[in-house]
């Protein structure tokens, strides 16, 4: 990145917030309904970020890369009055259906006890005191999705008071857990998801079904140390007001950004499309602006970064600008969810072995994953030979919820598959693979729903090297960084900038890369906007 040190003109608004995905939307929303003048920079012809609607198919369209709805927080959605400004989510008839060999396992309301039964009576008798275990913690780190985290600044007792202050009331928080449920905070934050079950149930569908939590963006075993945390991150949702469901945005995932969008321009915010920044200027120590790749320059008092931690700071800003050891620990964050994300569109439902013809189970999350081992050997594969030869596969097929998304009688399925190489080993491609992975997930669904590979009509292909270049998720990872102990809470993304300010002045981030996380959430733009607000109140 070559030096700049020529005079930049006066800043020209207030807040300069580069990436217009969800976070970004979200804290330009509460920056402009502060009274700050506002523009957010986005280098593709369309808002959204990984949510969005695209066309991929004549008369077919689906949500490109996130696919559900769930984790929206539900401040959000008020205080962007995102209703008015048309979206609307619709609830999964049946949550998950989990297809098998040997039958089915169907999850939903007043259907999974009696499901697990017929697997194991013992396991079904333990599935209340389970969700209610899982639940109390859950509810605890809800409160805790809208907080910005205790951080460890340098310096002395003037700095490190509020911090302390803050460390106190989440310890509070986390204090009003009986032992049992802090024994199993404690479990879920160290263990793997599949010893968390283990412990718990005895038959593998029900592992599996909820073991897939686990493993959704998170490329590692589900008896990998860890990611028993990653399937509590999935149960944190609710949809209108119901905790624990999952459902669809009519019009896909787009809608959601585009009502945010629609709230941002009713404020006064300025979106401008086609703009991919390639520097952060920094002046003295402070961010100042950022240049655009077609040479553009936008000056701000603040600049606001909703792009993955990885990208910011290893890419857009000059070395120079940076703590030594903090510019080490960036370039070893950790990204790459083995993720391999599909569209097809479809000249009819899929009907599967175990559960032929139509029916609410295909409104579910449909998992081909039948076992935690199943799941296991699919990570073991991929970090042999690239990907998965058994892969994991989710299927949703939102045009059962949704029929504006295809024409009638035909239907688009999403397939979320895993697991797959960030980058393949040997030198090799995915320019050179993409197709071939494709028809394997293809054909992975139709072993378990004969006649699916002949019912698709066109398809949407992005391996993990095209969502990195299509919305700069570095290594396909969905989350913006592992979910992992190392890069949580007040160590997302490195410990001492764990509340959504930098080591630049002035330089922020509103991102999945910070507190709570991955997910449509839109709670990182929030949190970020307080910030930002409490900074400039402080002057």
């Amino acid at each position: 990145m070559e030096q700049m040190t020529a005079p930049l003109p006066a800043p020209e608004q207030d807040i300069l917030i580069i990436g217009g995905g969800h976070n970004g939307l979200v804290c330009a929303a509460y920056l402009a309904a502060a009274g700050l003048s506002v523009t957010v920079l986005e280098a593709r012809d369309l808002v959204g970020g990984a949510a969005v609607t695209e066309e991929f198919h004549p008369g077919f369209r689906n949500s490109v890369a996130s696919y559900t709805v769930s984790l929206l927080n539900p401040k959000v959605i008020n205080d962007l009055e995102l209703a008015r400004h048309g979206l609307r989510v619709v609830e999964r008839r049946i949550g998950n259906f989990l297809p098998l060999e040997d039958g089915y396992l169907l999850a939903g309301d007043g259907l999974t006890k009696a499901e697990t039964a017929k697997f194991s009576q013992r396991d079904a008798d333990r599935l209340d005191e389970f969700n209610n275990r899982l639940e109390a913690i859950a509810d605890v780190l809800r409160d805790l999705v809208l907080e910005t985290p205790p951080n460890l600044p340098e310096g002395g007792l003037f700095r490190a008071l509020p911090e302390m202050l803050r460390a106190l009331d989440v310890g509070g928080k986390l204090n009003t857990l009986d032992l049992t449920a802090k024994r199993d905070l404690l479990d879920l934050f160290s263990k793997s998801a599949g010893d968390w079950l283990d412990g718990w149930f005895e038959s593998a569908p029900i592992k599996a079904l909820l073991g897939f939590d686990g493993v959704v963006g998170n490329y590692a075993s589900p008896y990998t140390p860890g990611s028993a945390y990653v399937l509590l991150h999935h149960v944190f949702g609710e949809v209108n007001g119901k905790k624990g469901a999952w459902g669809h945005a009519i019009g896909g995932m787009g809608a959601i950004t585009q009502a945010m969008a629609r709230c941002c321009e009713e404020r006064g915010v300025n979106i401008v499309t086609g703009a991919k920044v390639e520097e952060v200027l920094v002046r003295n120590g402070f961010a100042a602006g950022a240049r655009t790749a077609d040479g553009q320059v936008f000056t701000a008092r603040h600049v606001v970064s909703n792009l993955n931690p990885s990208l910011l700071f290893n890419q857009l800003i000059a070395a120079r600008e940076l703590p030594e050891d903090f510019r080490d620990r960036m370039q070893r964050y950790r990204n790459g969810s083995g993720t391999f994300r599909m569209n097809v569109a479809l000249s009819q439902l899929p009907s599967f072995t175990c559960l032929p013809g139509d029916g609410d189970h295909l409104t579910a999350g449909i998992i081909i994953a039948p076992t935690l081992q199943y799941m296991e050997e699919a990570y073991f594969d991929a970090r042999r030979t690239g990907w998965s030869k058994d892969p994991i596969v989710e299927m949703l097929i939102p045009s059962t919820l949704d029929d504006s998304l295809a024409p009638a009688g035909q239907h688009v399925a999403s397939l979320f598959c895993q697991h797959v190489e960030p980058e393949l080993p040997d030198g090799r491609s995915w320019d050179d693979h993409r197709e071939e992975v494709a028809d394997l997930m293809i054909e992975t669904v139709d072993k378990w729903a004969p006649g699916f590979k002949a019912s698709v009509l066109g398809r949407q292909i992005h391996s993990p090297l095209d969502l990195e270049r299509k919305f700069g998720l570095i290594g396909g990872d969905i989350f913006h960084g592992a979910l992992s102990l190392d890069q949580l809470f007040s160590a997302r993304p490195v410990l001492g900038h764990g509340d959504y300010r930098t080591p630049i002045k002035a330089l922020y981030q509103c991102g999945s890369g910070t507190h709570p996380g991955g997910g449509v959430t839109g709670a990182p733009g929030h949190n970020a906007a307080r910030e930002i607000l409490r900074d400039l109140r402080r002057g």
